[in-house]
């Protein structure tokens, strides 16, 4: 899920045009944590990914929208494929 999470970020922060460091400052999460997040290394707390979203000018519920879909796509493909969740 932490990947899932991450990788939903990234693409938020890029579509943006951001850099990890303007996220980093406007969210006043540490630089070297908010890379781990992305990268899927490390999971964050609600309070965490809430202010990140927020320095993205965008919400949680817009995050967990797009987790939502991406966890739905990949047990479809893994139902389509016979594999066990």
């Amino acid at each position: 899920m932490r990947e899932v999470i991450g990788e939903s970020l990234r693409e938020k922060r890029m579509e943006t045009g951001m850099t990890l460091r303007q996220v980093s400052v406007a969210s006043m999460v540490s630089l070297g944590y908010l890379s781990e997040i992305e990268r899927g290394h490390k999971e964050a707390s609600s309070e965490v990914v809430n202010s990140i979203v927020g320095a993205l000018g965008s919400s949680l519920s817009e995050l967990l929208g797009d987790v939502t879909l991406r966890v739905a796509a990949s047990e479809l493909q893994r139902t389509e494929m016979g594999i066990a969740a």
